[in-house]
């Protein structure tokens, strides 16, 4: 049975803060075409062996699996494996596609190592995911499944469904690859926006939570660089280095824009944002608030 939502009415307007709530363990990607049944967990569900060791062994080694499928579609895939492999670490991402009759013949090795695997191909246009797992919750089907379908109609071959992706409370989630970029609390009107603004290189700021793979502090170090700069290229802003005590975590940030190289004190604390009565899932919702920034550095042209 599906997890509900507690305040359905009110939950997922964005009016509560994403911002920083990015899945930190996803640096590279498994995505396996599966139309499904999609049972809560992974592990639960009831696979072909090859395919249950592929999803076992891309685990051992910190890749992190999803299930995809077409929107609205569920018919039963058939003959080779469809996968794609992605790595969103690093400043220079990349998405590849393969089939394969043995599962056992892709080398996620290579893939951990930043190498795209035999036998796939890299592919050029970006990927748009959509958690529609409606067995992990409830909402994640009922607000992602039109949204996934609104997308693949606007974005043909583009968008997929998927499985949970991190940070139910924030459906429908919206995940764009190679690099990685996650949103949340998404309408169609903002996701087809973070959509082309991706396909075009940038960010946009409202509903985004982050970058996955990189440590929440310092997602949302970036955020607020981003927001006092207006720098919105997706590689234009990057923490170079960062120490953490207790709920504070001070970094420096580089922003590259066409006026130049400039870097960043960014201060940022922990906070809680407690939810009025209706407004999310969730009680309390953990974030960060600036507590300083400052400029150390003049642009560098």
């Amino acid at each position: 049975m599906a997890n509900g939502c507690e305040h359905p009415a009110g939950c997922h307007t964005g009016a509560a803060p994403v911002l920083a709530s990015a899945t930190v363990g996803a640096r590279f990607w498994l995505l396996i075409e599966h139309s499904g049944p999609w049972a809560a967990y992974l592990d639960e569900m009831t696979l072909p062996d090859p395919v249950r060791a592929l999803i076992d062994r891309a685990t051992s080694l910190g890749v992190r699996p999803q299930l995809i499928r077409r929107p609205g579609r569920r018919t039963a895939s058939t003959g080779p494996l469809h996968v794609f492999v992605a790595s969103s670490a690093g400043s220079e991402p990349w998405l590849a596609e393969g089939f394969f009759e043995n599962p056992d013949d892709l080398d996620l090795g290579s893939l951990v190592h930043g190498v795209v695997p035999e036998s796939c191909i890299l592919v050029n246009e970006p990927m748009f995911l959509v958690c529609t797992h409606g067995k992990r919750n409830a909402c994640c089907a009922r607000l992602g499944l039109p949204l996934a379908r609104f997308l693949d109609g606007n974005l043909p071959g583009g968008a997929w469904e998927t499985s949970h992706v991190g940070g139910d409370r924030y459906a429908a989630n919206l995940v764009c690859l190679p690099h990685g970029l996650y949103y949340g609390s998404m309408s169609q009107a903002a996701a087809i926006a973070a959509a082309n603004a991706y396909r075009s290189g940038e960010v946009v700021l409202d509903r985004y939570r982050g970058r996955a793979g990189i440590p929440e502090p310092l997602q949302a170090a970036e955020h607020f660089v981003r927001s006092h700069t207006g720098e919105f290229s997706v590689g234009g802003v990057a923490v170079e280095s960062s120490r953490s005590e207790s709920d504070t975590t001070v970094c420096v940030v580089r922003s590259t824009s066409q006026r130049g190289l400039s870097r960043f004190r960014v201060v940022v604390e922990r906070a809680v944002f407690t939810a009025p009565c209706g407004m999310t899932c969730a009680d309390e919702i953990s974030t960060y608030r600036l507590a300083d920034l400052r400029q150390l550095t003049p642009a560098l042209t």
